[in-house]
């Protein structure tokens, strides 16, 4: 039985993709580097951890083929102290499944969704298992 999911994502720059997110407040928790290029990097943030590889594409884009989605609280709190030094794709919104979300692009253009349930809101169509 499977106990845990991590996504590992292959970027053109771990060390780049790496710096970005700890400015963002991931911790390193693991690296891997091969005559000095760093190719493999684990990180934590809040109880989700995600892994970056080497080998990823460098893309224009609209949209990447993965999106990372992040629950937290205080989503106004966060969007504020990140708006002046990433790029949005949304500003903070309440969608109709319950949550309020806003999305950011990281440095390899992939987008990240922050989301917060809101008070007396639940989608009943959304079900956890």
């Amino acid at each position: 039985m499977f106990q845990i999911l991590i996504a590992m994502i292959h970027v053109p720059d771990v060390r780049a993709t790496v710096e970005w997110y700890k400015s963002m407040g991931c911790e390193v928790i693991g690296t891997y580097e091969d005559d000095g290029e760093m190719n493999w990097a684990k990180l934590r943030f809040g109880n989700s951890e995600l892994m970056f590889n080497a080998g990823g594409k460098a893309s224009a884009e609209e949209r990447r083929e993965v999106d990372l989605y992040i629950t937290a609280e205080n989503i106004d709190g966060i969007f504020q102290r990140m708006r002046d030094y990433v790029e949005i794709v949304q500003e903070p919104h309440d969608t109709f499944y319950g949550m309020r979300e806003f999305t950011l692009r990281d440095c390899n253009r992939f987008w990240i969704t922050f989301g917060q349930q809101m008070k007396g809101r639940r989608d009943s169509s959304l079900r956890s298992e």
